[in-house]
């Protein structure tokens, strides 16, 4: 099985279009950007495939925000890193052979997406935005679906978006109505076919 985009080359950097943020200036070193999610397509699925999962996540996230988002100091390279889920979808059927750029995300939505598109049947899982703006009351909320990259613009380090598309031998998983990646991950244990995945990198690191 193999998963490919249109929107950006494996290993290549992702453009701003498909972030959450991009490189602002020396007063607001992040903006807001496009946050449209990028095309995907995906072949040579497996016999007996009766569904997909897919997931966007990005290991490169500092497990520590005490350094996140400063000027004065930069995100220290060596310290450990953390998934950062930015996309969670179950139960893609088995005819779905890819979903198109901006299908699912175009442009961000203050609190989260509640009922995201996607292909016919799916199920949009929470992203980890809904953890990060947790407390900020002008952004807090479920965010379902498709929300893009959008880190430190002080971490040095480059950052990987990992688009895992997983084979499936059943129709629907077995999850709560709030599904997080790690739920998925869970519920997909013993009836994985297949997996493909591509990458993209992002970074907003820069020095005055």
């Amino acid at each position: 099985m193999k998963i490919e985009s249109s929107s950006f080359g494996n290993g290549s950097a992702i453009p701003a279009d498909f972030a959450f943020g991009k490189r602002g200036d020396s007063e607001a070193p992040i903006a807001l950007s496009s946050n449209r999610n990028p095309a995907l397509r995906w072949h040579d699925a497996p016999e007996g495939t009766r569904s997909f999962a897919l997931v966007c996540v990005d290991p490169d996230v500092p497990s520590s925000g005490e350094t996140v988002n400063r000027k004065d100091v930069d995100v220290p390279v060596d310290l450990p890193r953390t998934d950062f889920y930015h996309w969670v979808v179950a139960d893609i059927p088995a005819d779905c052979s890819g979903i198109a750029e901006g299908a699912c995300s175009d442009g961000i939505t203050p609190h989260g997406k509640l009922n995201p598109a996607g292909p016919a049947g799916s199920r949009h899982g929470i992203n980890d935005y809904t953890g990060w703006f947790a407390g900020d009351p002008d952004m807090q909320g479920d965010y379902h679906g498709y929300d893009g990259p959008c880190p430190p613009f002080n971490d040095p380090r480059l950052h990987h978006y990992h688009f895992r598309l997983f084979a499936l031998d059943v129709d629907s998983l077995t999850l709560p109505s709030r599904f997080g990646g790690a739920d998925l991950l869970q519920a997909m244990k013993g009836h994985v076919l297949a997996e493909a995945e591509i990458h993209g990198t992002y970074s907003l690191y820069y020095k005055d």
